[in-house]
């Protein structure tokens, strides 16, 4: 017998999670906003990057997730704001909490709608309708934020990491490796009309000259992100970087014809050359470790993500440089892709400029003119 409960989690493997904002007034639920993650469900939803509105979900997807909150909002009896989390695993919808109040993500979905969701839901709260509001121009006259669609601008939110700032009580720099803890103490929002473009201001924010558009990228990768590892790889190169490897992401990359610069790891320095076969001692190898070329200037970014407890304690090794020298890394598999797309955007250097008011009156002047044609 356990001397106090034990709670046990299940983790929802290769799934996408969602924030949705709402609003409830007793009768009628207005949408804020469906925020999609960029990285897979488990990663804090204050430290995720996220998408508004979402890239991936169906229209059925979508319905089912405003269902969802309507049904919970109804029976915590909410009159104002509320913030509901869920996942999406082989289509199956997942509520991971519920919560009765507004959330972080409400500043971020009203400048990505141009509506005032602080605002509306006080206003709830001392007694007025969503649909009142509707008329007073408040909220959009027509529809929600839930009916926002990818062609009508896309804003990202990213999250500030300040782990060059912070330290461990033993003088050890915080390790950026992303989990179900919160770390960030900010956040960031790109603004464009598409996903690519949006990302890639979001970047330039969150880092210091944002994402670099050529130069030599270091990718380390667990075992069970290698199978996702060549084709961006392969896009990688098609952009013109050049790929830095740990031993066994080369071997990997080395079975799909994609070259690569073998680095050392911390732990395996010096060791691996002599049991290289043939074939593999052809391609290049440098003599240093990764922290040294990163302490050197020699790596432009980085792709790590962790596998056993070796490469963990060497991954964070190679983290810490990373951030000590400002450089951009991606600790999730899945945020890479994205990273791979906002560079390409970054290249064809096209962005557009729009201020929020401006997107906000081209909001409501979209949804005004539908509402016009409907009841026309």
């Amino acid at each position: 017998r356990l001397p106090s409960p034990l709670l046990i989690d299940k983790f929802l493997q290769d799934a996408i999670e969602i924030d949705v904002d709402a609003l409830y007034d007793g009768n009628e639920l207005y949408i804020g906003g469906i925020m999609e993650h960029v990285e897979e469900a488990g990663v804090h939803s204050g430290d995720a990057a996220c998408t508004l509105p979402p890239s991936t979900l169906s229209d059925d997807q979508i319905r089912r997730l405003r269902e969802g909150t309507l049904s919970i909002a109804r029976g915590c009896s909410v009159r104002g704001l509320i913030n509901v989390q869920y996942a999406f695993m082989a289509n199956t919808l997942y509520v991971i909490e519920a919560n009765p109040r507004a959330s972080r993500t409400v500043p971020f979905a009203s400048k990505a709608t141009g509506v005032a969701l602080a605002k509306a839901a006080a206003r709830i709260m001392a007694g007025e309708t969503i649909a009142q509001q509707r008329k007073r121009g408040l909220l959009l006259p027509q529809g929600d934020g839930g009916d926002i669609h990818p062609g009508q601008q896309v804003a990202i939110k990213a999250s500030v990491l300040p782990f060059k700032r912070f330290r461990t009580p033993v003088g050890r720099t915080v390790d950026i490796l992303l989990g179900p803890e919160m770390r960030s103490t900010g956040e960031v929002m790109g603004f464009d009309r598409d996903f690519p473009h949006a990302f890639a201001k979001s970047q330039l924010a969150a880092y210091k000259g944002g994402l670099p558009t050529s130069g030599n990228v270091f990718v380390s990768v667990s075992d069970a992100d290698k199978r996702q590892l060549p084709l961006l790889a392969v896009r990688l190169v098609e952009l013109g970087f050049t790929i830095w490897a740990t031993e066994g992401t080369a071997s990997v990359l080395r079975r799909y014809g994609i070259d690569s610069v073998i680095v050392d790891k911390l732990s395996s320095q010096g060791d691996t050359a002599k049991d290289m076969p043939n074939s593999e001692k052809a391609h290049e190898r440098i003599g240093k470790n990764v922290v040294e070329l990163i302490e050197n200037g020699k790596i432009d970014m980085v792709l790590n993500t962790p596998n056993s407890r070796g490469s963990r304690t060497d991954g964070y090794a190679i983290r810490a440089a990373a951030v000590a020298a400002d450089l951009p890394q991606f600790t999730t598999i899945t945020e890479f892709a994205p990273v791979l797309m906002a560079i390409e955007a970054v290249k064809n250097n096209d962005y557009q400029v729009m201020s929020i008011q401006e997107h906000a009156q081209q909001l409501f002047a979209i949804e005004q003119a539908e509402s016009q044609e409907s009841r026309a």
